[in-house]
């Protein structure tokens, strides 16, 4: 890859000021060494409680299709954590393979539960989101009441808050419909909000079908390119996703068109996990490649941060596991001079969990992830509009994730059964 447009990396609106990105080393082993050391480094600041919480319950609440998990210590100390929609499949690995093994655990022990779970009753045999999401629910629910407990946002849990504000692109989607109702769509999602990027999807429908031969409206890609580019001007953020649509040759094509019209990033331009492909593609454009919110290991990142196949690397907070290891992939990418912007699912507040990772995270990239405010969730945050101002959303600062559940809402859940 040819490190020449370094441009979008660093975030906006920083609370301090993140550091230069260094320059990966050339001699691989060294890499992987660098690599190595920032996997290695526990991420959960555990002096700042000095007796043990111990995990007395954890809940699995539902109403309806949604599901909330709550955690309690011992001591009695209470945190909440809104869980994705894809609960609604995944509940049972919740109830038989994640609470069982959290209960009566530690948790300043956070680090070593993350890394012991998936041992734990074989649960890496469902490595990918079936485990990542259950295990994600349940480490922001520990988070938040860490949070509590320590009086502390997130960030202060886990390092320093590096971003008190995150700039925000519109994530959009609308393949499958012809170039002029696209553009139109785009338009009216990027009005609806002060944003100064949007990321719009390049390719055929991919996975989103049930058509085997479904590819969307033929020539759409090279039209809307360019016809994005002339309606947001030449000072708007522009990125690319294709969802894995693309053959190598596609995508250094495509990437070449994405190029020629000053676009960020090419997000998964081939399959996901055909890591020697990716570095291909790479390798043949100047264009940055982003990839990662498939993944489900440590190991495609480590292997492609070393190769110098991946410029952004993005991983999803529920899919991957938790906060704790989307941080040590961002310290991962720090490490040899590349940036994080995490994948953020939609839905319930996913975006609220988004901005706090990003918020700790000094290597961020300059913007991040939303699709939208809608939420069914009912709660108050005394110490942010969570509103888009200026293109950027303000960081909670109350302790844990900075938000108060209605408790005649949360009330209305009853426990998850099997």
């Amino acid at each position: 890859m040819k490190p020449n447009r370094r441009h979008f990396l660093t975030a906006a609106g920083s609370a301090a000021a993140a550091p230069a990105l260094r320059a990966a080393p050339a001699n691989l082993a060294e890499r992987y060494r660098l690599l190595d050391q920032a996997l290695a480094q526990p991420v959960l600041k555990r002096e700042l409680f000095k007796t043990p919480v111990i995990i007395e319950s954890v809940e699995l609440l539902r109403l309806g299709n949604n599901y909330l998990c709550r955690v309690r210590s011992r001591d009695g100390a209470e945190g909440i954590a809104v869980a994705h929609s894809g609960m609604s499949t995944l509940f049972p690995i919740f109830l038989r393979n994640v609470r069982p093994f959290i209960l009566g655990k530690d948790a300043r022990e956070l680090d070593r539960i993350l890394d012991k779970i998936y041992i734990y009753n074989f649960n890496f045999r469902f490595s990918g989101m079936a485990f990542g999401l259950p295990l994600a629910t349940v480490e922001f629910a520990i988070l938040d009441m860490l949070g509590r407990i320590a009086n502390k946002p997130f960030a202060q849990l886990v390092g320093q808050t590096h971003h008190a504000h995150v700039a925000i692109y519109v994530a959009t989607e609308w393949r499958e419909k012809p170039v002029d109702e696209s553009l139109r769509l785009i338009q009216e999602a990027v009005a609806q909000y002060d944003a100064e990027a949007l990321k719009i999807k390049v390719g055929g429908l991919m996975f989103m079908t049930t058509d085997m031969n479904a590819q969307g409206p033929p020539g759409r890609t090279e039209q809307i390119v360019p016809l994005v580019r002339k309606t947001f001007g030449d000072d708007f953020a522009l990125y690319a996703d294709s969802n894995s649509f693309y053959t190598v040759p596609e995508a250094i094509r495509v990437g070449r068109l994405l190029e020629q019209y000053k676009f960020e990033y090419f997000e998964e331009p081939v399959m996901f996990d055909h890591l020697e492909e990716i570095k291909q593609v790479a390798d043949a454009l100047t264009l940055p490649i982003a990839n990662g919110e498939q993944d489900y290991s440590f190991y495609g990142f480590r292997w492609l941060l070393a190769h110098d196949g991946l410029e952004v690397v993005q991983p999803d907070n529920y899919y991957f596991g938790g906060l704790i290891r989307s941080l040590k992939v961002a310290r991962m990418a720090a490490a040899v001079g590349r940036t994080i912007i995490p994948h953020m699912s939609g839905g319930g507040l996913g975006w609220v969990y988004n901005i706090h990772a990003v918020s700790a995270m000094p290597n961020a990239g300059a913007h991040h992830e939303f699709k939208g405010l809608r939420t069914h969730v009912q709660y108050e945050c005394k110490t942010s509009p969570l509103t888009v101002s200026g293109g950027k959303i303000k960081v909670p600062t109350g302790p844990g994730f900075g938000i108060d559940f209605d408790p005649a809402w949360v009330a209305k859940h009853q426990p998850a059964t099997l």
